[in-house]
């Protein structure tokens, strides 16, 4: 059950950061997947892209689905309150100044690349 809450979390926040500054699978999800629960590399990647499937990655979700790297319940999980997050994300968003956004965005960013960078 905690798995799952952690799921319905990553899923929302993505969304919001999609709807708001235009980031979410690649830049949250992948590392969320990997940093919460533990999911390799391969795994993260997979699974994001069978998130996006219709008809985003479509082939590069072949290629995983054939190497075993997906987990089609999280993707799944992530996908619905993606798309809720997103929704609620594009109504912050349009709400902020194009200043504001610019910095939030790049904040999320450097955050985000030095975890990568410096996390184990």
């Amino acid at each position: 059950m905690t798995t799952v809450i952690i799921l319905l979390c990553i899923g929302l926040l993505a969304g919001i950061l999609s709807g708001m500054v235009g980031i979410g699978g690649g830049i949250v999800i992948v590392p969320a997947l990997i940093y919460f629960l533990g999911y390799s590399q391969h795994q993260a990647q997979g699974t994001v892209l069978f998130m996006f499937l219709m008809p985003i990655g479509i082939l590069g979700v072949y290629n995983y689905y054939q190497a075993g790297h997906i987990e089609i319940k999280t993707a799944l999980i992530i996908a619905c309150t993606f798309v809720i997050g997103s929704f609620f994300g594009s109504k912050i968003s349009i709400a902020m100044d194009q200043t504001t956004l610019k910095r939030v965005f790049g904040v999320i960013i450097f955050l985000l690349s030095l975890k990568m960078i410096f996390g184990k």
